[in-house]
This record gives C-alpha cells, sequence and structure tokens, in this order.
C-alpha cells in the first residue's frame, strides 16, 4: 500500500512537471507580433522598432517585459524615455517621450541642440529635420546637459516664441539670425525675413504667413520690422537680391 502511495505521488508530481514545463515553453514562445509607437515625431515608427527590436529574442514577450521593467531602457538620441504597454501578450505600444527641442547652434564640428530652458540635450553630427539653426548668439564654452551660456539668457524665451509661432502657422526655416542687438532675422531658402525685436512677434509671424503665396520664386529680404498692430493699412519693403 505504501508503495502503491509513493508511486501515485511520482505520477502526479510528473504530471505537474509536465504541465510546468508545457507552461513555460509556451510563455517563451510567445513572440511579439504587433507594435504600435506613438508619440514619435523625430523618428519614423519603423525607425524606433529597430533601435528597441534588434533581434528575436527581443521579440518574445517575456524578455521584452524583463527589459521593460528591469533592465536600463535604450539609449536613444533626441528621446527621453518610452514606455511599453502589454495589450495582449503578442501585442504591444511603445509610447515615446522626445526631448523637448527648440533649436541648435554649431560648435567644434558638432550641432549642439537645447531645449526651451536653454539647456544642452543633445549633441549630434547630423543635422535635425524641422529645428532651426540658431546663429549670432555668443558663447563660451558648450557641456551636455549644461545650459547654453550665453550673455543674456532671455533670449532662449524670444526662440521658444518664434519657433511656437512659426510652428503654429507651419513655416519651416533653415536659420534664425540673431544680431548683437536681439533682432532676429529668418533664412528661408533664398528669402531671409527681418523680423527686428521680439515685440509684436505673433502679428508679425501671421503677416509672413500671409506674404508667403507672394515671396514664391523670389530671393531677397523681406522686411517684417515696421509692422504695427495698430495700423489698419500694411506696406512692407521687399529689397530683391542683386
Amino acid at each position: 500500500m505504501r508503495n502503491f502511495k509513493k508511486s501515485r505521488r511520482k505520477v502526479i508530481v510528473a504530471i505537474i512537471a509536465v504541465f510546468l514545463l508545457a507552461g513555460s515553453a509556451a510563455f517563451l514562445s510567445l513572440q511579439i507580433r504587433n507594435i504600435t509607437v506613438t508619440g514619435n515625431k523625430k523618428y519614423t515608427s519603423d525607425q524606433i522598432i529597430d533601435l528597441l527590436f534588434k533581434d528575436g529574442w527581443d521579440r518574445n514577450a517575456i524578455t521584452c517585459f524583463y527589459k521593460d521593467r528591469f533592465r536600463e531602457h535604450e539609449q536613444i538620441p533626441f528621446v527621453e524615455d518610452y514606455k511599453i504597454v502589454f495589450l495582449s501578450p503578442v501585442s504591444i505600444e511603445v509610447i515615446v517621450y522626445e526631448k523637448s527641442v527648440v533649436g541648435y547652434v554649431s560648435y567644434m564640428g558638432s550641432y549642439m541642440y537645447f531645449d526651451k530652458d536653454g539647456i544642452i540635450v543633445e549633441s549630434s553630427s547630423g543635422k535635425l529635420p524641422g529645428i532651426p539653426w540658431i546663429t549670432g548668439l555668443k558663447y563660451g564654452h558648450i557641456a551636455l546637459h549644461q545650459p547654453l551660456p550665453v550673455e543674456d539668457s532671455k533670449v532662449f524665451g524670444q526662440i521658444l516664441t518664434l519657433t511656437q509661432l512659426l510652428s503654429t502657422h507651419k513655416i519651416p526655416v533653415d536659420e534664425i539670425r540673431y544680431d548683437s542687438g536681439g533682432n532676429a532675422t529668418l533664412v528661408m531658402g533664398t528669402i531671409r525675413v527681418y523680423l527686428g525685436s521680439n515685440d509684436q512677434m505673433n502679428g508679425k509671424i501671421s503677416e509672413l504667413n500671409d506674404q508667403l503665396p507672394v515671396l514664391g520664386g523670389l530671393a531677397g529680404t523681406l522686411y517684417l520690422d515696421t509692422y504695427d498692430e495698430a495700423e489698419t493699412v500694411t506696406s512692407y519693403r521687399f529689397v530683391k537680391d542683386k
């Protein structure tokens, strides 16, 4: 009788072990098939997927969950962090939190990108599309994750205001130049737009947006520094390049 109980216990243990092994194998064989990426603007969804899921093991659901929760996340330029949400064992959403970048300056052969507070958030050997080159600022030594050492930090608020207005009106610019007096000039291909001081910038950019269809195919400088929202009739100088 005792031997029968022992044999029965061994059979039960064996069955449980088989079920556990089968369950473990099933879990380990789970492969993520559907990946949705949100929050990405600087990278395409395919680029994010290629960066995070380099091989088959990265697409394993168990491995992916473990790496996301317990390992240090991949360092991706211009990305602050990301979050992986499991929608099902084989479907996930990657939520990307990009760094806030308003412009960049050239420094020792690199492009130094800064945020709205003037903090250098990224250094790159390539230009990021849609981010304007800021020139004319005077600064000393530049270090990553440190403020851009300019003479007057108020300029960052002006840059933020200007880039937000340009983004709102979907006006692409190549360069924003500042002179020693803090006056801004936009460079848009063969067109330069002298905006002058930061006063009434909302109206100036709105006026620029209205003038863009007329400027197509021209080369020269449009002077919007004389803009005055109190005037009902407006006229601006456009000086063609010689």
